[in-house]
C-alpha cells in the first residue's frame, strides 16, 4: 500500500488570475481542503490550497504562489496527494482505491482471473479494470458486493464473481 494516496488534481485555470479548477477524490468534495499543504505524486512540491467556490465539473481554488493564468494552466494534471496517515480509518467495507490497484482477483473457487488494474467512476458507482490473461481486453466490473463478495487487503486479493458470458 502506498505512503500517499491522490486526493484530487489540477484540472487546469479557472479564470484569468491563477485560480484553478480542482477535481476532488474525496467523498465530500471539500474535504481536500482539510488535509493540510497537498503534495506532488513524488513529494517534492507542495501545495498550500484554498477553496473558492463551486464551479462547473469541481471547485475554484487558489494555490499559493500562483498568480496568473500561465501558471495555473501549468498545473494543469498535477496529482494532489496526502500522506495516507492524515486520512480518516474507513469501515470495514469501504477501501481506498490505491488499496484496490494491484490485487489479484479470483473466482469464487480460487481460480486466477487477473489483477486490478484501475478503478473508475463515471458517476453511477465504481467500476474495476481488471487485466485478465486471456482475454483480449480488460474486463470491466461494478464493484459491489454481489460482484466482489471478498476484499482481503492484507492477502492482497478479492474475489470476483463473474457475470456469465465474461468467464
Amino acid at each position: 500500500m502506498s505512503d500517499r494516496i491522490c486526493v484530487g488534481a489540477i484540472a487546469g485555470a479557472f479564470g484569468v488570475s491563477g485560480e484553478v479548477r480542482l477535481k476532488s477524490f474525496c467523498t465530500q468534495p471539500e474535504d481536500i481542503a482539510s488535509y493540510g499543504p497537498l503534495m506532488s505524486e513524488d513529494g517534492t512540491r507542495q501545495f498550500r490550497i484554498t477553496l473558492t467556490r463551486p464551479v462547473a465539473g469541481g471547485l475554484g481554488a487558489r494555490i499559493a504562489g500562483v498568480a496568473t493564468k500561465d501558471d495555473a494552466d501549468a498545473l494543469r494534471g498535477t496529482g494532489l496527494f496526502v500522506d495516507r496517515a492524515k486520512l480518516p480509518s474507513l469501515p470495514d467495507d469501504e477501501f481506498y482505491h490505491a488499496d484496490l490497484i494491484g490485487l489479484e482477483v479470483r473466482d469464487p473457487g480460487g481460480a486466477l482471473i487477473g489483477k486490478v488494474a484501475a478503478i473508475h467512476n463515471h458517476g453511477a458507482g465504481d467500476i474495476l479494470e481488471i487485466s485478465a490473461p486471456g482475454h483480449k481486453s480488460a474486463l470491466l466490473l461494478p464493484f459491489t458486493k454481489a460482484i466482489v463478495p471478498n476484499v482481503d487487503l492484507a492477502a492482497r486479493r478479492l474475489v470476483a464473481d463473474l457475470p456469465e458470458g465474461l468467464d
